[in-house]
């Protein structure tokens, strides 16, 4: 007798721990009308800078090749259209928040993880559950003056900041009292 055919399953979507406790609920909380929140993302500038942000076609990019749970349940989750989003310069000599963008998109199945020539490709991924998500930013302005990451270790309000506490996410929330601190410190 031949063995039985197994039926092709699809892989689950992932799901996320609940966002109702923990270090960063605040920014899946629901939001009141018109609530705006804020963010962080990091790219090194060889890849992807500030500058080739505001030279990209309408000053806007797909936000993509994440590949970290956290990160990616920021920008599933979190991000909404008109979020305010801070560009830091990672991986350079000084590591520093450079721009000012704004979310345009909100998330959707990040292409690049279908796309086996992309180095985000993720050959477990499924079209119909999908795993990674992108965003789309849009420059909005350059900082007068970068923000280094030693000027934001040096200021005790922002000891708490997700960059500080777990620097090595691409994508991390950012309070209000945080985005206030930095725009100050970047004028």
């Amino acid at each position: 007798m031949p063995p039985k055919k197994q039926s092709a399953r699809k892989k689950p979507a992932p799901k996320s721990a609940s966002y109702e406790t923990g270090k960063w609920a605040a920014a899946f909380a629901p939001r009141a009308p018109g609530e705006k929140r804020y963010w962080l993302v990091k790219s090194e500038p060889t890849t992807f800078s500030f500058d080739d942000l505001t030279h990209a076609m309408n000053a806007t990019t797909q936000w993509d090749g994440v590949r970290n749970s956290a990160a990616r349940n920021f920008l599933r989750d979190g991000m909404r259209s008109g979020d305010g989003v801070l560009f830091y310069h990672s991986s350079t000599d000084p590591q520093a928040i450079v721009g000012i963008a704004e979310v345009v998109r909100e998330g959707y199945p990040d292409p690049t993880a279908f796309d086996p020539r992309h180095h985000g490709h993720d050959p477990d991924s499924d079209r119909g559950a999908p795993t990674w998500f992108a965003v789309e930013i849009r420059a909005v302005a350059p900082l007068a003056r970068p923000v280094t990451l030693a000027a934001i270790k040096a200021k005790p309000e922002l000891a708490e900041m997700a960059l500080v506490r777990i620097g090595r996410l691409s994508v991390t929330p950012v309070t209000e009292r945080e985005w206030n601190t930095i725009r100050a410190m970047g004028e």
